[in-house]
């Protein structure tokens, strides 16, 4: 199941200052890329690829930050260039920075050990025994040491909360906790789980440190550990937060319910979405349509993709084929999948042939001929341009109409666009002279065909057969046969079969049935029972009538 691309964004410290005092701390060489620092220190994690989406989620683009980075620059030259700068000094402000980031290292350093380690006495109890001024940056730091189990993180979070400094107590801090459990290489569902507890209980005490961008990214959890039903709960818990879902929370939500192919589910949270209005980008409108589709619920990816319409918004070529592809298979939505034909790009119509042959099969199925007619006219006209395969399907569907002078002028449409009629086209149009009692026409095109094509199907010669016999012509019947096997294409039992049959039902003409049995004798091949039986019966019917006539005489 497709999975939207998210990444998390790093804390923001409240002091540059602060940071450039800590040591480095590179990653592992084995550590996942997640774990790879900016500034050597802060995990760099994904969000969606859209910058539009990064914007939604209060992310700052690379472009942002080159133009504030740009800005700084400018910012610090004017100042070294001025003399006056002192004048604007504030000692008070230096002095606020320089409390802000007075963190201890020693202590930093202490608390990562025990964080780290695998004791097996309580996290909790080994903490107490240290002596730590808790600050929410001691913390931050703390929450962000690479490779720490997350139940380790968890603890030590919980440790911090309950203590008396109000600073730890943030949206900032859940969210770097949040950003680390779900970043870890070794998070069980159990640890996960255990995440969303804490996180609705710090929600039922006080919401306020709740936001958007920690619920998307405990449903983008949910989602990779296939537990969609949870990320559905984190979902149906935004308003009792007093936080509002975006366009990233549908899209995760949706692509954590595909994980387990629960297409009702996820069909509520897609109608909420279009009622906000809030879309994700085209490429994963164009998955959620696929997701849709694949759970057959064409009507309603029909929907999102009257909204992505509406918003103008360009969606892959693929989903709009998978969409036509779903939309045609029945009766009561053939006429969305010939609307949203309507309205494809120009750009990929040159290259949708396979989808415009399905439609006008749809069509044909459900016995609306002039439609598929219409737009295989269309097709000729503007493109794609038809093969022979998709003139077939409409000639078949006139013929079995007995519309046959339609069907007619389509196969000499085919000559004029420089394409060969095959024996199918032909075999088709037989089919429907000869169903229509029609057997001179039937064999004009049967003449035609021998013409074009050095050898016939089997099926070719039956028709024609089968035709003369409902006809009772049977001498014309019986030449076809004949010409069958001349031209190298021997009849089959079957063929036999009916032909004998016709000849012992309605003609009653036993002598013939035998001399054909006789040579599917030679042919090596067998006459059913029944058939055996049915020309022994005519000839004893004969030569009962025969001796009732001469005993008349006498």
């Amino acid at each position: 199941m497709w999975r939207p691309l998210i990444r998390r964004s790093s804390p923001i410290y409240s002091t540059q200052v602060c940071l450039q005092t800590l040591p480095l701390i590179p990653p592992p060489p084995s550590s996942p890329a997640w774990i790879r620092p900016v500034d050597a220190r802060l995990p760099t994690l994904r969000f969606f690829s859209s910058s539009e989406m990064e914007m939604g989620m209060g992310i700052k683009t690379d472009e942002h930050c080159e133009a504030d980075e740009s800005v700084t620059r400018l910012w610090k030259a004017n100042i070294d260039d001025d003399d006056t700068s002192d004048i604007f000094a504030d000692e008070k402000f230096e002095e606020t920075a320089e409390t802000e980031c007075d963190v201890d290292l020693e202590q930093v350093e202490k608390v990562r050990s025990l964080v780290g380690g695998t004791s097996q006495d309580s996290l909790e109890t080994r903490l107490d025994q240290i002596d730590v001024t808790l600050s929410a940056e001691l913390v931050a730091l703390v929450l962000q040491t690479p490779d720490v189990l997350p139940q380790n993180l968890i603890n030590f979070f919980i440790w911090a909360w309950k203590s008396e400094e109000e600073t730890v107590r943030s949206s900032r801090t859940v969210e770097i906790l949040v950003d680390a459990v779900s970043g870890s290489t070794e998070l069980s569902k159990m640890e996960a789980y255990k995440l969303w507890d804490l996180v609705k209980e710090i929600g039922k005490n006080n919401a306020v440190l709740l936001n958007t961008s920690i619920l998307n990214q405990l449903i983008s959890l949910f989602g990779r550990l296939q537990k969609p039903r949870a990320g559905l709960e984190v979902f149906n818990k935004f308003s009792d937060f007093g936080c509002s879902p975006d366009r990233n929370t549908y899209c995760l939500t949706i692509a954590a319910l595909g994980t387990r192919s629960l297409f009702n589910t996820a069909w509520p949270v897609c109608e909420k979405m279009l009622t906000s209005e809030d879309l994700p980008d085209g490429e994963n409108i164009g998955k959620i349509i696929t997701f849709l589709c694949k759970g057959k619920k064409a009507k309603e990816a029909h929907l999102v993709y009257l909204m992505a319409q509406q918003k103008e918004m360009l969606l892959p070529s693929s989903c709009l084929d998978i969409l036509v592809r779903s939309l045609s298979r029945k009766e009561e939505t053939l006429h969305m999948a010939l609307e949203l034909l309507n309205n494809y790009p120009k750009e990929y119509v040159r290259n949708a042939n396979a989808i415009f042959a399905l439609v006008i099969q749809g069509l044909c199925r459900a016995k609306q001929p002039q439609e598929a007619k219409k737009l295989l006219f269309r097709m000729v006209q503007s493109g794609p341009p038809p093969g022979t395969a998709v003139f077939n399907y409409v000639i078949t569907a006139l013929s079995k109409g007995g519309e046959m002078e339609d069907a007619i002028s389509l196969m000499n449409l085919i000559k004029e666009r420089g394409l060969q009629p095959d024996i199918y086209t032909y075999s088709v149009i037989m089919s429907g002279f000869a169903e229509g009692g029609l057997m001179d026409e039937a064999y004009q095109i049967y003449r035609e065909a021998k013409k074009k094509h050095s050898k016939l199907s089997p099926v070719t010669y039956h028709i024609i057969i089968r035709g003369y016999c409902k006809m009772e012509e049977y001498e014309k019947a019986l030449k076809c046969l004949k010409e069958m096997k001349e031209d190298g294409v021997q009849p089959n039992s079957d063929e036999y079969n009916k032909l004998i049959r016709s000849l012992c039902l309605k003609a009653l003409d036993w002598r013939t049935a035998e001399k054909l049995l006789e040579e599917m004798k030679e042919s090596g091949l067998f006459l059913k029972d029944a058939t055996r039986s049915l020309i022994l019966a005519v000839k004893e019917l004969e030569e009962e009538a025969k001796s009732e006539s001469v005993g008349d005489e006498v």
